[in-house]
């Protein structure tokens, strides 16, 4: 089969197009034909030699949309039924999704209900079950005032949606270090737009939020704590300043007086779930459609992408036999 293999760290030309055995299924697992998957800032981090955990040569891919191939548990799962799969070390501790075929242990192969067409559930996994559980973090109240920091990233963008399905009267403004993104912000439907061209510190001008979504990470942690009303709700979830840890934090002086600090790991992740995820979506009409769209020989194109600034939403894969699986 073909795959991207990353061999040594290094940029988008890291992932080399190899061909490679496709997994032989043994006991516990299932093989997993790939229709598309998402592309993850953390398969950046891994593809530049960030995670030590990871070792090298590794076929990345930490979620997947497809179909069973073949499965050690044919009383769980049948052949041809389509499924989807994140987190669990794919793509760390064993090979991930990018690629033709993927061998998944069976507890993290999950059969799911929904009517969304191939890419807007490919776009969804990952992206939008973390930002479901962010928002499920968050106690929305409809006079409530969101923040959302980094917000033109995949999880910045889903979990403005999920916020204004839900309910539109929420106001939620997005943080963006660039001002050229300002109207892209907008027209995605934020309410208003802060240029924070210093990711660690909003504005000093910058008024207060009862809830803020903070994917910029522990970076920028202690300053979004500055920034709650009374009871407000800051959730740290997501690494995007490329610190993952909030230095010489002190829980007492650096969350203030009635304000509360959460966050959410997409590593908690069960079928039941999944499901209140993707019922949600229909419920209440979340549009999930993916921001960029790449074919399967364009991969090292797509991290190009997400990594420039002009980046924008969820960038996804579709396999060239996505159409008619």
């Amino acid at each position: 089969m073909q795959a991207y293999v990353v061999n040594h760290p290094g940029g988008p030309e890291a992932l080399e197009l190899t061909t490679v055995p496709k997994p032989v299924v043994k006991p516990g697992w299932t093989r997993v034909k790939v229709l598309g998957f998402g592309i993850n800032h953390s398969e950046i981090f891994t593809r530049e030699g960030k995670s030590p955990s990871v070792q090298l040569p590794r076929i990345l891919g930490i979620e997947v949309v497809g179909v069973v191939d073949e499965t050690s548990a044919p009383d769980q799962l049948t052949s041809g039924q389509r499924v989807v799969s994140i987190m669990g070390e794919m793509g760390r501790a064993y090979d991930g999704s990018y690629a033709e075929y993927v061998l998944l242990p069976n507890s993290q192969v999950y059969p799911i209900q929904t009517d969304l067409p191939l890419a807007s559930l490919v776009a969804t996994p990952e992206t939008y079950y973390t930002a479901f559980g962010i928002f499920n973090s968050l106690r929305l109240q409809a006079t409530d005032s969101v923040l959302i920091r980094a917000a033109t990233s995949g999880v910045g963008i889903a979990a403005l949606k999920l916020i204004k399905a839900f309910n539109p009267q929420i106001t939620v403004t997005g943080t963006t270090r660039r001002a050229s993104k300002e109207s892209a912000l907008l027209a995605a439907g934020f309410d208003a737009v802060i240029v924070a061209p210093d990711s660690a510190k909003l504005p000093a001008a910058t008024e207060n939020f009862d809830k803020i979504i903070d994917l910029i990470g522990p970076l920028s942690a202690k300053d979004s704590l500055q920034h709650l009303n009374d009871g407000g709700i800051v959730n740290v979830t997501g690494e995007l300043g490329g610190v993952w840890t909030i230095p010489a934090f002190d829980p007492i002086s650096d969350i203030p007086n009635n304000g509360y600090l959460t966050g959410f790991s997409s590593g908690d992740v069960s079928e039941a779930k999944l499901q209140a995820l993707f019922d949600f979506i229909h419920d209440y009409h979340v549009d999930v459609q993916p921001a960029r769209v790449f074919a399967f020989k364009d991969v090292p194109a797509a991290h190009a992408y997400l990594q420039a600034t002009e980046s924008f939403g969820k960038v996804i894969i579709l396999m060239d036999n996505a159409v008619t699986a």
